[in-house]
């Protein structure tokens, strides 16, 4: 990974006041980032080791397994924390480097930026060797075996082909270590912002394993438990990052801690909600008190919430009194204070992933609810797809946050006196209720189990939200709605989205080619080679799935009707040609499958047992017709709404025209007008 060439945006920074000769310098705490973690993950893996042990004292005879070693008993919850513990650390480091602290001027990594990319390398191959080290401590746990005799290559190979948690630890191994790597490389704020984002995609492999991703209800419990592990990422990794920044002695302490206040008590939010929601999800109200799990729940549920206060009031005092007298030990004790807590709620929380909830032992779901993780009331009509809602934890929630930041963006605006179209707020809106509709309503329920609903659940996601979505400009929105940072000021959330929009990726990908190829040839690759009939078993690929059907349609149709600065802009012609070049094999993908002989997905769709769902073939070219007939109303929207732009683009420029030749008297016309003269009398003299 080289470093790319200066960007077309400057991040500034501010330097804070120098320190005078005369003043003396503030002490400089002694307490190390070593000296902080070490006791706090030896804690939490001890922690983590005893409660599961004591709670899960019996859990092999239920299952009829045989009891595993001691070593394997003990050591296996505690180098889950450690593994767990690196991770948050590595997450919050980059956290710190990326946004909490500015970097230079150039682009460049300032020190404190600097020193949090390296703790995160440390942290990263911890993380590595940790995830690596639980593969075989999966195996003899799973098996009864002795660890030793895990660490056989067959062994190993055998434990990451059928234990599923086992799978996720060997695929976390390289992302931690290509994490590690990478912060050696990169000096960059650019690329050390992809590794910050990059090490949160290196959480999704494990918390997608366990009680939440499998039995009843496991697509809202999955989905809780996401914002849960993102949430305690940020939140335990930033103050970590946090502390140990003003351990070191760091600069730009207000602007850190402030920015990590703001991001904590959201963090504190997400977690509480997200927290109930998985618990109630996977346990009755009345167990709480009565059963080994509830009582975990109460113990995590009592630590975070003396975490939020004690935390609040931490931060608050002792920033004022490091603003007052320089004196930065205290923040460092009570940081470190707070941190020994988080880490301690993370043994707790690792020990709950290993406690199996009340009344699941022995619970055989019904084949539909194990596959999709709830049952269905009967076909898909139209009544049902309408009003027989399930709330989407991941894209419900985004669609509504998302149209109320565009209306309080929109609110700023005319608060402060500034006009802005009527008609983008509603494409906005009418793009976030697509979205809604297409992941809670009864398409969204249905989608998962019948092919037809899943092509117009599709359809919805990557053809008519992101046209609206766009035509709603959210990029002009908030580059008008933010404030900017100032000549002197460290780069603020207009900056960073400016750096994103201007940023080599965007680049890549709104090129006409890439985006062409990504829009069709995702509709090709996904259902004609054999991966659809792959992920319709996992719950995160329905995930993934949603996700790439409105990113690349936004990627295609940004530089095509977007309003928004883009990376590249097309004339005209251009924009028109890639429309009809990718309606074309739109088209096309929709005559293949309503011509297709063979159905897709067909031992999963059979698997479901589902009474009313016999003829495969004859839904599946439903669904082929769908995506054909769909296809002709986001060509009726984009021709509308090109044509608009063009005619705007007209009387803009006739109204630049007219403006010029107001203020120099019509020169361009007279000029005109006295070269015709000129050439008439040349006609005459020549005649």
């Amino acid at each position: 990974m080289g470093e790319p060439a200066p960007t077309a945006y400057a991040l500034p920074v501010s330097a804070e006041a120098p320190t005078t000769s005369s003043a003396p310098a503030p002490p400089r705490p002694a307490l190390s980032i070593a000296g902080l973690l070490v006791p706090g993950v030896a804690l939490a893996a001890v922690l983590a080791a005893v409660l599961t042990a004591s709670a899960g004292s019996d859990l092999y005879t239920q299952l009829g397994l045989p009891e595993p070693e001691v070593l394997v008993r003990y050591g296996l919850p505690a180098v889950r924390v450690l593994a767990e513990g690196s991770a948050v650390v590595a997450i919050g480091s980059l956290l710190l480097a990326s946004f909490l602290v500015p970097p230079q001027r150039s682009g460049t990594l300032a020190a404190d930026g600097y020193a949090g990319l390296r703790t995160a390398g440390v942290a990263a191959v911890v993380w590595a060797v940790s995830s690596a080290l639980l593969v075989p401590l999966i195996g003899a746990d799973t098996a009864g075996r002795p660890f030793a005799e895990m660490l056989r290559p067959n062994a190993l190979l055998t434990t990451v082909d059928a234990v599923e948690q086992a799978t996720a630890w060997a695929i976390t191994a390289p992302i931690a270590l290509a994490i590690a790597i990478g912060t050696r490389l990169v000096l960059s704020w650019g690329w050390t912002t992809t590794l910050f984002v990059f090490s949160l995609v290196g959480l999704l492999p494990v918390v997608l394993t366990g009680h939440s991703a499998s039995g009843g209800a496991h697509d809202i419990a999955t989905n809780s438990l996401l914002y849960h592990l993102f949430g305690t990422a940020l939140w335990v990794g930033g103050l970590v990052a946090l502390v140990a920044h003003v351990a070191r002695g760091g600069s730009h302490l207000n602007l850190a801690a402030s920015r990590y206040s703001r991001l904590a008590v959201v963090c504190w939010v997400i977690l509480a909600l997200s927290g109930v929601i998985n618990a109630l999800a996977r346990l009755p109200v009345s167990d709480l008190f009565t059963t080994a799990y509830g009582q975990l729940v109460l113990l995590k549920t009592a630590a975070l919430i003396l975490l939020f206060f004690f935390g609040y009031a931490h931060r608050e005092h002792t920033l004022r009194v490091i603003r007052e007298t320089g004196d930065r030990s205290s923040f460092v004790r009570l940081g470190a204070v707070e941190v020994l807590v988080m880490l301690a709620t993370i043994g707790v929380a690792n020990a709950l992933g290993r406690t199996p909830p009340p009344g699941s032992l022995g619970v055989v779901p019904s084949r539909t609810e194990l596959l999709i993780g709830y049952e269905l009331d009967g076909p898909p009509t139209a009544g049902r797809l309408l009003f027989d809602w399930r709330f989407d934890l991941i894209y419900g929630t985004a669609s509504i946050v998302l149209a109320v930041l565009y209306l309080a963006g929109v609110r700023r605006l005319r608060r402060r006196g500034d006009a802005w179209p009527v008609g983008r707020t509603l494409a906005w809106v009418a793009g976030c209720a697509t979205i809604l509709l297409a992941t809670s309503s009864g398409i969204g329920r249905y989608a998962p189990a019948v092919f037809s609903v899943h092509m117009g659940g599709h359809m919805l996601l990557s053809m008519l939200a992101p046209i609206l979505l766009v035509l709603g400009a959210p990029v002009t929105l908030a580059l008008r709605a933010l404030p900017p940072a100032g000549r002197d000021a460290p780069p603020g959330p207009r900056e960073w989205l400016l750096a994103l929009v201007h940023s080599p990726v965007s680049r890549v990908l709104t090129h006409p080619l890439v985006a062409l190829a990504l829009f069709v040839g995702s509709f090709f690759g996904l259902y004609f080679s054999g991966l659809f009939d792959v992920a319709l078993y996992q719950h995160w690929a329905h995930l993934a799935m949603n996700a790439h059907f409105l990113l690349v349609g936004y990627v295609f149709f940004w530089p095509v009707i977007g309003i928004d600065p883009a990376p590249r802009k097309l004339p005209p012609l251009g924009r028109l040609g890639l429309l009809l070049a990718a309606m074309g094999f739109h088209a096309f993908f929709g005559v293949a499958l309503m011509m297709s002989q063979s159905v897709i997905g067909e031992a999963f769709y059979r698997g479901l047992g589902l009474p009313w769902a016999t003829n495969l073939l004859a839904d599946q070219h439903l669904g082929g017709g769908l995506s054909w007939a769909t296809g002709e109303i986001p060509v009726i929207l984009v021709v509308i709404a090109l044509a608009v732009q063009w005619s705007r683009t007209e009387e803009r420029a006739a109204r630049r025209i007219d403006r010029r030749a107001d203020a120099d008297g019509d020169a361009d016309l007279a000029a005109y007008n006295a070269m015709l003269a000129k050439l008439a009398e040349n006609d005459r003299g020549r005649g």
